[in-house]
């Protein structure tokens, strides 16, 4: 672990858990920790040596000069809760790489164990049928069965069967095989909405996310960051209907006109 990780503290945690996050669908599980990030007193705590898990395919030139290397920033931060409950180690990853998301995945839960990290939590979009001015529910998967029944008093959505694509799930998996306590949050996202952040769905597993854990933030940010969101959303669909109508339809005060003429 030494040679893939830096560490930069070392401080006593109280019963600390863990949340990774990747970008992924509607960047959803990235928006929400980047905000716990700003809104809470979170600490550096060290990072991965990207360079082990990254292939970088090219460099930058400025000004004619060769730059090294850019590699994806892979950092942990954690956060001394003051009612010494519930405190947090938060990992955030730029990116995700192309090979190596298992061994990433057991080195992010090394450090996790070092310092005695009992249960992960990851986010991810649950893609799904509903409309972008619906406020999107949380759906819940964990790593066993008595986890599910805990998640049950949330009133998550249990689809009983799906799969969680990229190291938001896979980060999981390592977990259960390391008897390690995970839980996925998944917050609904339009299956015509994948391209563009949602921060609907993140506000969505953030107040599920605070409601397990006992802490309070606050969420105006975000709050005013989804509304904006869901008044854009609703304006490109209008502009798109509209260019539709243009090109594909015909006045009925022109078609009479041509019918005049003929």
């Amino acid at each position: 672990m030494k040679k893939l990780t830096k560490i930069y503290a070392h401080p006593k945690l109280n019963s600390p858990v863990m949340l990774a996050a990747w970008p992924g669908i509607g960047n959803v599980a990235i928006i929400l920790a980047n905000y716990l990030l700003r809104k809470l007193p979170f600490k550096k705590l060290g990072e991965i040596e990207a360079c082990h898990f990254f292939d970088p395919i090219g460099v930058a030139v400025r000004d004619n000069v060769v730059e090294s290397p850019n590699f994806p920033q892979s950092r942990f931060y954690y956060w001394k809760n003051a009612t010494k409950e519930n405190e947090l180690i938060l990992f955030i990853g730029e990116a995700q790489p192309t090979s190596k998301g298992y061994d990433l995945a057991n080195c992010i839960l090394d450090v996790g164990l070092k310092f005695n990290v009992k249960r992960v939590y990851t986010c991810a979009a649950a893609l799904a049928r509903i409309h972008h001015t619906e406020s999107p529910k949380v759906w819940g998967v964990a790593t066993n069965t008595s986890l599910t029944e805990e998640l049950a008093q949330y009133n998550l959505i249990q689809k009983g069967n799906l799969q969680i694509a990229g190291l938001n799930g896979l980060m999981l998996g390592v977990a259960k095989e390391r008897n390690i306590e995970g839980i996925c949050l998944l917050g609904e996202v339009p299956i015509y909405a994948t391209k563009i952040q949602n921060p609907m769905a993140a506000l969505a597993i953030l107040n599920t996310l605070t409601r397990i854990l006992d802490i309070e933030i606050d969420i105006t940010e975000l709050t005013q960051l989804a509304r904006e969101m869901k008044e854009g959303i609703k304006r490109a669909a209008a502009e798109a209907m509209g260019e539709y109508i243009d090109h594909f339809t015909e006045p009925i005060w022109e078609q009479e006109d041509e019918e005049d003429e003929e």
